[in-house]
C-alpha cells in the first residue's frame, strides 16, 4: 500500500478531529488524490470523526487529469473520479458522504493561489522543490490561513525551518539527518497577520419564546446546540430556496418566509430560464465568477437529480451566437488563449451552428455542451423538498422589518408582530432586500423583463436554446419562450404589445426564420417579472455591514479592506442577481453557508471581495464621502 508523504499528520493523531464541527486541511501541492482518499477513509473509520472534513488542495491545471484508481481504496476513487470536474482554472468543490466530505480543488500557480485562499486550516501538507525561490512566501501564505495550533507537515528543506519559525510556525526540533520530513505546529509568540482566518458565526442560545414563534419543538439540553442552528431567510426565489437546502445540508433549521402563497412567484417563476458560463476577451472577474457559479450549479443539481428531483431541464446544450464575426473570431481566439477544454465550450462556423440549432443562424458562435434550459421553479422546489423537516414555510406573508436584540434577530411583518426570532437572517428578496437590511446608498435598480410565449412559430423545430441578442428556448409541443426586455426602472407589470415586438425582433436578428414572422403582438402570450441589478452589474452575496458603524468611524476606515468593515452580525445577503439567478444563486448559497460555519470559501476572495455586498460603502469610506 502507497501513502503519501507524511500522512500521519492527521491520519495517526485523529484526536484532533474529534467531535469537531468541521475540521479543514489545506494540502500543496495535490497528488493525484491520494492523500485525500487516505483522508478520507481514515475519517470513515473513525467513530469520533469530525461531522464534515473539509479538504482543499492547490495544484497546477494539470492537476485535473482524472486521477487513477488506487487499488487499495478503489470505491472511494470511483466515487472521486465519478464527481471530477472539467479542466478549467478556478475552484472546484466536490461533495462526499451528503456534504460531510468535501474537496475544493484550487488550481493554478501554488504562491498565487494560496493568497487567493480564505479558511481556517487546522492541518497543512506541503510538497516543495529544491529549488523553490518563493518558500518565504510560501509558508507566510500558510501562517495567513493557519488555525490555533495548526500541524504543518512538509517535505524537508534545508531554509524550511527558518521560513516555518520567521511566520510563526514552532518546528518539533527534530534534526535527524536524512529525515525525509519536517513536522511544525502554528503557535506565533507575535501577530503575524492582519486578519484573523475565518470562525464559526457565535450563536447564542435562544429563549423559549424565541423557539415558539416559529412552532418549533422545545428541545432537550443535549441537542441544545442543534436548536441554536436556525435562520430566517427571506424570499422563496432561486437565492432563498438554494441557501434554504445549503444551510439544511448542514443541520440547520430554516423558517423561509415568502410574501406570495408560493415558491417561485416572481423572476423564478418562469417557465424556463437559460444557464451558461460567459467567454470574454480576458478572464474577466465576471466570467470567472459565472464559470464557478456554473460549475457549482451542475454539480449541486445533479446531486439533487440522484436523490431523485426532477429538475426538468434540458441536456443538449446551448449556443450563443456572436455579435459580429469579429466577435466570434475573437472569443475563439480567447478559448484558445485560456485553454477552455471542449467539455467546457467549442467555437462553432455558421454551418456546425446551424447543425446544431436545426435552424438557419445568422453568424457563428460557440456551444456550450453542458448549457441549456431549466425550470426555475423545479430547482426551488427540489431544493426545498431536500430540506425536508429541518424547514418550516411561511407564505402569503410580507417581512416588513427585522430588528436585532441579545443577539437575535426578529422578522416583523406590515402590523408589527413577531413572525419568527433567530440568530441569523439572510435576505434574498431581491429589489426590497436593501430597505429591510436598511442599507443606504447602493446603487441598485429594478428592471423589467418581458417573456413573449410561441404557440407555434417558425422555431418549432429548435434543437437548442439561442442566446445572444435575446434568447429563444424550445419548450416542445411547439412552443417557444424567447425574450427578454430589459427595462430600466419600468414598474409596469401588464403585458406590452411593444414588448412581445421587441423580443422577436431581437430574435429574428439572430435566426433568420424569424424575420417573415409577422403575429399580432396584441394576442401573443407573455409574462413580466422584475429583476434587481447593481450599478456595476454584479450580484450581492455575503454578510452585510454595519453601515452605522462603519460611517462613525469613518476615517479610522477610509483606508480598510474588507475584512476591516464592521458588520451586522448574523445578517447576510443574497441579491441584485439580475439575469443571473440561475448560474449565480446556487453558489451564491453555498458561500454564504462557508461563512456561517467558518468552512473554507468555494471561491477566491477576490472574487468574494466583487461580490461583497459592503463594496460600495468601502469605496464611499475609501473616497472620503463620510468625512
Amino acid at each position: 500500500m502507497t501513502h503519501s508523504f507524511c500522512s500521519e499528520n492527521v491520519l495517526v493523531d485523529r484526536s484532533r478531529w474529534a467531535r469537531r464541527r468541521n475540521f479543514s486541511v489545506l494540502q500543496a501541492q495535490f497528488d493525484a488524490g491520494r492523500l485525500f482518499i487516505d483522508t478520507w477513509a481514515a475519517w470513515r473509520d473513525d467513530p469520533q470523526r469530525c461531522e464534515r472534513l473539509h479538504f482543499v488542495a492547490v495544484g497546477p491545471l494539470t492537476s485535473l487529469d482524472v486521477p487513477d484508481v488506487f487499488a487499495d481504496q478503489p470505491e472511494l476513487s470511483q466515487s472521486l473520479i465519478d464527481a471530477w470536474p472539467m479542466r478549467v482554472a478556478g475552484l472546484h468543490r466536490l461533495e462526499f458522504e451528503q456534504g460531510r466530505v468535501v474537496l475544493t480543488l484550487a488550481i493554478g500557480e501554488l504562491g498565487s493561489v494560496l493568497q487567493k485562499l480564505w479558511l481556517r486550516a487546522d492541518s497543512f501538507y506541503l510538497r516543495l522543490s529544491d529549488t523553490d525561490v518563493k518558500l518565504a512566501y510560501i509558508v507566510k501564505a500558510l501562517a495567513r490561513v493557519a488555525g490555533d495550533q495548526a500541524t504543518l507537515c512538509a517535505e524537508a528543506h534545508p531554509l524550511l525551518s527558518r521560513a516555518l519559525e520567521d511566520a510563526g510556525f514552532v518546528c518539533d526540533g527534530d534534526e535527524t539527518p536524512g529525515k525525509a520530513y519536517v513536522s511544525a505546529r502554528f503557535a506565533p509568540r507575535w501577530r503575524v497577520r492582519r486578519h484573523e482566518p475565518p470562525v464559526a458565526l457565535a450563536i447564542e442560545a435562544l429563549t423559549f419564546s424565541a423557539e415558539s414563534l416559529t412552532g418549533a419543538t422545545p428541545r432537550s439540553p443535549s441537542s441544545q446546540p442543534l436548536s441554536l442552528r436556525h435562520a430566517i431567510v427571506v424570499g422563496a426565489g432561486l437565492a432563498g430556496c438554494a441557501i434554504t437546502e445549503r444551510l439544511a445540508s448542514r443541520g440547520w433549521r430554516v423558517t423561509l418566509i415568502e410574501r406570495h402563497d408560493d415558491l417561485a412567484r416572481d423572476a423564478s417563476g418562469n417557465p424556463a430560464g437559460v444557464f451558461h458560463p460567459i467567454v470574454w476577451r480576458d478572464d474577466s472577474i465576471a466570467a470567472r465568477l459565472t464559470r464557478a457559479g456554473f460549475l457549482y450549479a451542475l454539480h449541486r443539481w445533479s446531486e439533487l437529480e440522484r436523490a431523485g428531483h426532477n429538475l426538468e431541464r434540458s441536456h443538449e446544450g446551448l449556443l450563443q451566437i456572436a455579435d459580429s464575426p469579429d466577435d466570434a473570431r475573437a472569443i475563439a481566439s480567447a478559448m484558445a488563449r485560456f485553454g477552455l477544454p471542449a467539455s467546457y465550450v467549442i467555437a462553432v462556423d455558421e454551418h456546425e451552428a446551424t447543425r446544431l440549432a436545426a435552424q438557419p443562424v445568422a453568424r457563428p458562435g460557440w456551444f456550450f455542451p453542458r448549457g441549456g434550459w431549466i425550470s426555475p421553479a423545479a430547482i426551488c422546489a427540489a431544493q426545498c423538498a431536500a430540506a425536508g423537516d429541518l424547514l418550516t414555510t411561511r407564505f402569503g406573508t410580507e417581512v416588513a422589518r427585522i430588528e436585532r436584540e441579545n443577539a437575535t434577530w426578529t422578522a416583523f411583518d406590515t402590523a408589527g408582530h413577531a413572525l419568527a426570532q433567530a440568530p441569523v437572517v439572510i435576505l434574498a428578496n431581491a429589489g426590497d432586500a436593501q430597505r429591510i437590511a436598511g442599507l443606504h446608498g447602493l446603487p441598485t435598480c429594478g428592471v423589467r423583463g418581458q417573456l413573449t410565449l410561441l404557440n407555434t412559430s417558425p422555431l418549432d423545430g429548435l434543437r437548442v436554446p439561442i442566446v445572444g441578442d435575446g434568447y429563444a428556448v424550445p419548450l416542445g409541443a411547439h412552443r417557444t419562450l424567447t425574450g427578454a426586455t430589459y427595462d430600466i426602472d419600468d414598474t409596469d407589470a401588464r403585458i406590452q404589445p411593444l414588448g412581445h415586438t421587441e423580443n422577436l425582433e431581437r430574435i429574428a436578428r439572430m435566426l433568420p426564420a424569424m424575420t417573415s414572422f409577422e403575429p399580432k403582438p396584441e394576442v401573443l402570450e407573455g409574462r413580466v417579472a422584475f429583476r434587481s441589478v447593481t450599478s456595476d452589474r454584479m450580484p450581492m452575496i455575503g454578510a452585510l455591514a454595519d453601515e452605522s458603524a462603519a460611517r462613525a468611524d469613518a476615517t479610522r476606515l477610509s483606508g480598510a479592506w474588507p475584512l476591516d468593515l464592521p458588520r451586522s452580525p448574523g445578517l447576510y445577503g443574497a441579491f441584485a442577481f439580475g439575469s443571473r439567478g440561475l448560474v449565480w444563486s446556487t453558489l451564491a448559497a453555498e458561500l454564504i453557508a462557508a461563512q456561517i460555519e467558518g468552512e473554507p470559501w468555494p471561491i477566491e476572495r477576490e472574487l468574494a471581495e466583487a461580490i461583497d455586498p459592503a463594496r460600495f460603502l468601502l469605496r464611499a469610506l475609501r473616497q472620503g464621502e463620510f468625512s
